[in-house]
């Protein structure tokens, strides 16, 4: 059954006090006063609250008593249970016309919170299980399996994992138009898991439709999804590291490169980590590895002269120490730039 606490009842309190000219109280399912205008009194029995619980509808209290004062008290009904009770404080004649104003909103806001907390409650358990299941190794225990049907995977078919980048969220969420299943992350970033190969390319058609500014790349199809996703991710590091005129990458055309990128070859530091401040450096580099360090190809797509094109490839080499028109030097550089995104 839900509970109100302290903290959430006394900030309907303070919210509907801002509108309505009496006292408010609101009691818990003991009819104990957790919230109230009067804050001396939370923690107090109150007795006509304990009544209205005891048989379930409103009742008026018209006397002030010693422990008691004139007003209403209404069950709050959540679910056909009493979770609480509502009171207003003044006489009956005057604040009745505001019992089930404030009641129905005290509702709504209460409602509104148990929806809060259950999507927070999911949210969180599926980024647990994403957690799990992307990084899971070995083989799949029967609860995983069984918290895996809940999300529509199957862990003894194989999957293909695509990994989404600069996935700008919108109102609509994926769960509305992709009919796979996902999960988030980070902030612009999910994973979608493909269990029949022949839905990839229909999946990357639709995730373009809604946001065409994405980047994607795609694992193979393995029986560990954990394998899958490292795989993806290994390709998206390709394409945020070498800006490829592409925006979707598949793991098998790219794999010696992204093993490759794995592996720890730097003893000294990444060279290129010192074209960080030079961002027309960076773009110029990964334009001419981009276009097979063709001269024409870079300077056209760059917007630039074959001269000024020139100029600053000397310029990442007195940077650097590197130069990228030395096949050595230009794999070293290559290297470094992919690391500097990893």
């Amino acid at each position: 059954m839900f509970q109100l606490s302290e903290q959430q009842a006394q900030e309907i309190v303070d919210k509907m006090m801002a509108d309505i000219p009496y006292n408010i109280n609101i009691m818990n399912e003991q009819g104990i006063i957790i919230g109230s205008g009067e804050r001396h009194r939370v923690g107090t029995i109150h007795q006509g609250a304990v009544e209205a619980l005891s048989i379930g509808k409103m009742i008026e209290i018209r006397t002030a008593r010693e422990y008691e004062k004139q007003g209403t008290n209404e069950p709050i009904v959540i679910n056909q249970q009493y979770v609480g009770v509502i009171g207003i404080t003044g006489h009956p004649d005057e604040v009745r016309p505001f019992c089930n104003i404030v009641r129905t909103t005290v509702t709504l806001l209460i409602e509104q919170r148990i929806a809060f907390e259950k999507q927070t409650y999911e949210n969180n358990r599926k980024k647990a299980f994403s957690d799990l299941l992307l990084h899971y190794t070995g083989m799949y225990s029967q609860k995983i399996k069984k918290e895996a049907t809940s999300y529509h995977i199957d862990l003894l078919v194989k999957t293909t994992v695509l990994y989404i980048k600069s996935f700008q969220q919108q109102e609509d969420q994926p769960s509305n138009w992709l009919p796979y299943p996902w999960f988030e992350i980070d902030e612009d970033s999910y994973v979608v898991l493909i269990q029949d190969s022949a839905n990839i390319s229909p999946c990357i058609s639709t995730l373009y439709s809604h946001h065409p500014e994405q980047w994607i790349a795609v694992g193979t199809s393995h029986a560990n999804i954990a394998t899958s996703y490292q795989q993806a991710r290994s390709a998206m590091t390709l394409l945020l590291s070498l800006r490829p005129s592409t925006q979707i990458i598949h793991y098998d055309e790219v794999a010696f490169i992204a093993q490759w990128s794995h592996t720890e070859l730097m003893q000294t530091g990444n060279s290129v980590t010192k074209l960080e401040g030079y961002s027309d450096l960076l773009d110029t580099l990964q334009s001419f590895i981009e276009h097979n360090c063709n001269m024409s190809d870079t300077a056209i797509h760059l917007n630039i002269h074959r001269n000024t094109l020139q100029y600053r490839l000397k310029k990442i080499q007195q940077v650097t120490g590197k130069d990228p028109r030395q096949l050595l030097h230009l794999i070293e550089l290559t290297y470094g730039l992919i690391s500097l995104y990893k």
